[in-house]
């Protein structure tokens, strides 16, 4: 079997939410990436490769470059594509340090995010219905394999705030310095839209502020990269 015009078709569609929702399927490229979701419990729908790595597998089929070139969105593809089955939403766990995330818009970002959760064991991602889909291809790659062990739940945001007994911590430029915050084991850290920050509803319902101190001699510059503000503050919850 080799690359057919039904697999081009389903791979360019799957480039839209819609479709991707559709079908219950989504995107991952590259040998490392494509290893993290086979080695998890994703169920494997189609692969294609270049080279007989992955001939073991029922559903690969082997392509060229040239054909690996017309499916990949990557400017140097790298060996494989995979279309992997989206799972069922696992339970939301109302323990623990949760990441919540109000309208992130940039795949890049949340890609980040997923990939940082997993470096600081957090499991979970509460996400509001705007934010970007976590199966869009640009977070995949962002996320390096991290979504295989992150779970993200899309809610109505106010509603999830409203319902646990977490105290909720929020990012604001006025808000305590975390560098003299004691901080508990667990907790919801809310992030907010890139632009516009975290919105007046949501940030209402917070019940701590924090804010990252500036210590440049000249304090020009208005906020720091969410995905990077997330870091910081994720490593003091841990510290």
């Amino acid at each position: 079997m080799s690359l057919s015009k039904n697999h081009i078709k389903l791979i360019t569609s799957l480039g839209q939410k819609k479709y991707r929702q559709n079908h219950k399927l989504f995107v991952v490229e590259g040998v490392k990436v494509v290893k993290e979701f086979l080695n998890s419990s994703f169920e494997l729908h189609q692969l294609f490769s270049t080279d007989n790595s992955f001939a073991h597998l029922p559903a690969s089929i082997l392509i060229e470059e040239h054909e690996l070139k017309k499916i990949s969105k990557l400017k140097t593809p790298n060996r494989v594509l995979a279309i992997f089955k989206i799972p069922e939403p696992k339970k939301i766990e109302f323990t623990g340090l949760i990441l919540a995330l109000d309208a992130i818009n940039d795949p890049g970002n949340l890609g980040t995010m997923i990939r940082l959760c997993d470096w600081f064991g957090v499991s979970q991602m509460i996400c509001s219905k705007d934010t970007v889909d976590c199966y869009n291809r640009k977070v995949v790659q962002a996320s390096m394999g991290s979504l295989t062990r992150v779970s993200l739940h899309y809610v109505e945001l106010e509603s999830f705030l409203s319902n646990t007994d977490l105290p909720i911590f929020t990012a604001d430029m006025n808000g305590e310095n975390v560098y003299k915050t004691n901080l508990p084991n667990e907790g919801v850290l809310m992030m907010g839209n890139e632009a516009n920050g975290i919105s007046d509803a949501v940030k209402s319902l917070s019940t701590h502020e924090l804010t990252i101190p500036r210590f440049g001699d000249i304090q020009q510059t208005e906020s720091l990269n969410v995905a990077t503000a997330t870091a910081i503050l994720l490593s003091e919850f841990r510290r």
